[in-house]
């Protein structure tokens, strides 16, 4: 029905660091994990990518495999979109598993199954029913035309929406009815299960406009990954600057000004290599997920955090207490974006409204939002931190 355009390989060097199933797979699969030294410096096991697939990434987080990922460079800006896709890819995972949950709690306390159970004490379906992974696909795979024709009635009514939305470009439309679709084809294979056994019952449209209900509230809540994404970045790249201005204050004595580095490309891109060199890095990272996370009553958890050197913690500190909660309604996100930075980069009054708009926007969707900002002493490190509940 619709097609997204998507890079097949991110050139970003990620260190990926499993959860308790995580491990374990890879344990059974005889597949060796590294022991990595993290931004906090702890020590986790996982494994480090210099470029990777970004559809074998989602696959591992829509598994439950991921607790953990970080990715470093002493700058971001040439890897602008690459960040941007990484961000909105896990942001997009966290939105798909707090789906994939609900609407299973949603058909788990259906009519259509509570009749059923009342009927057939003996076989009753609930949460702790454990079918075969086998008989769950091949179930799927044998009632494929059913499974397409119940997708199908409950986009009917969005599809129609969207379609008829003046508003949206072309593209627009057809990433709209991609994420929709999206949604769908990640439910748990018991969920279909359950849906194509009771096909030919009555409360089964019921259900279905609940699941289309869903379905509408996440697509809204959906757009919260652009928001995040382009924050993100600014965020980055303002680390990334400072930390540069910091690298040629202490690397040159003050014999180099350190604004020259960031408006002449030549000085900043000999500076930049002198940091790979010495491991003066910004790190970025996205922690997902938790023990509970998977549980009805529970909401989908995403940190990300954004580490560097800051030797004006204070000031930052400061200005991200002042700014986050700011009323800001005369533009939209994408449209103060859109007038925001230069090619040099952000800057950090740009990257620190973004908070307020972040906020503003996840309060209206009912995304819980919070934003923090501390300093390991033991590293000089100041780290930002965003926190959202699905």
């Amino acid at each position: 029905m619709a097609e997204e355009k998507r890079k097949k390989i991110l050139e970003l060097p990620m260190k990926i660091i499993f959860n308790e199933d995580g491990i374990n797979f890879f344990i059974k699969s005889n597949k060796k994990l590294s022991k990595f030294k993290l931004a906090d410096e702890a020590e986790q096991y996982g494994i480090f990518f210099d470029s990777f697939s970004p559809a074998s990434v989602q696959k591992m987080l829509l598994i439950n495999y991921i607790s953990y990922m970080e990715i470093s460079r002493p700058e971001f800006m040439s890897k602008r979109q690459d960040v941007m896709d990484l961000s909105k890819l896990i942001t997009y995972g966290s939105l798909y598993r707090r789906f994939d949950e609900i609407v299973f709690s949603k058909v788990i306390d259906s009519e259509v199954v509570r009749k059923w159970n009342r009927a057939n004490p003996s076989s009753i379906i609930d949460r702790k029913t454990a079918l075969a992974d086998t008989v769950l696909q091949q179930s799927m795979e044998k009632n494929k035309s059913v499974i397409t024709g119940i997708k199908q009635e409950v986009l009917r009514s969005l599809v129609g929406e969207v379609q008829s939305n003046d508003a949206l470009l072309p593209e627009e439309k057809n990433i709209q009815l991609f994420l929709a679709e999206k949604f769908l084809s990640i439910l748990r294979a018991f969920t279909w299960f359950i849906l194509v056994k009771f096909k030919d019952s009555d409360d089964l449209v019921l259900l279905m406009t609940d699941i289309e209900a869903i379905l509408k509230e996440f697509m809204v809540k959906s757009k919260i990954a652009e928001y995040l994404a382009l924050m993100t970045m600014e965020l980055a790249i303002m680390a990334e600057n400072s930390n540069l201005q910091n690298f040629s204050k202490t690397r040159y004595k003050g014999t180099l000004d350190p604004m020259a580095v960031m408006y002449d490309p030549e000085m900043r891109k000999m500076i930049v290599e002198e940091m790979r060199v010495r491991n003066q890095n910004v790190f970025l990272s996205w922690k997902v997920g938790g023990e509970t996370s998977r549980s009805v009553n529970s909401r989908e958890r995403l940190q990300v955090k954004i580490f560097n050197k800051e030797t004006g913690f204070s000031d930052l500190k400061k200005s991200v207490d002042d700014t986050k909660n700011l009323n800001i309604k005369q533009r939209s996100l994408l449209d103060f974006y859109k007038e925001g930075p230069d090619d040099n980069g952000g800057n950090a009054e740009l990257g620190l409204y973004y908070l307020s708009y972040l906020s503003e926007e996840c309060q209206k969707v009912g995304v819980h939002f919070e934003s923090l900002v501390n300093q390991i002493r033991e590293t000089n490190l100041t780290v930002i931190t965003l926190n959202l509940l699905f």
